[in-house]
């Protein structure tokens, strides 16, 4: 199958700039258009807390996400990959899936965060959860560990 349209979640954490790099060779290779998708986990308290608060830590929050997004669709680009930056409000796996079927990617690409049981148990996988709720094939891109170092 060829990619044509990717749907790239990137938070600008070592596990996104991976995604981020291995997602551009891919649609480097595939001459897929890349949309970028960055999400701003949203709660009740984060929304309330900001009405309250005079130094609105959400909108900080949100402008910081939009700076990271930036710094990402420019990496993109100067990769010669097409690139379309997205700032979503509220949970991660709900986002990621909406816009996946509203962009109607044929590629969700994303990274891998190692977390403990509980937390796994606890907050669950977005990978694994994403599988149900996508009709897209879905990329969870792991850093590629350094070579073992050879004898003297």
């Amino acid at each position: 199958m060829v990619f044509r349209t990717m749907l790239l979640c990137y938070d600008g954490t070592r596990e996104g700039r991976t995604a981020l790099h291995q997602g551009a060779e891919l649609a480097s290779a595939c001459g897929a258009f890349v949309h970028l998708l960055a999400v701003v986990r949203t709660s009740a308290t984060a929304i309330v807390g900001e009405s309250l608060s005079s130094d609105a830590p959400f909108a900080e929050q949100t402008r910081q996400t939009e700076e990271i997004l930036n710094e990402g669709v420019t990496r993109l680009t100067e990769r010669g990959v097409k690139a379309r930056g997205h700032v979503a409000l509220g949970e991660p796996i709900d986002e990621i899936a909406r816009a996946a079927k509203t962009l109607q990617v044929d590629l969700i690409v994303l990274g891998h965060r190692t977390q403990s049981a509980f937390a796994r148990w606890w907050r669950g996988s977005v990978g694994v959860t994403l599988l149900d709720l996508s009709a897209c094939s879905i990329l969870v891109c792991i850093e590629n560990p350094p070579p073992p170092e050879i004898g003297p």
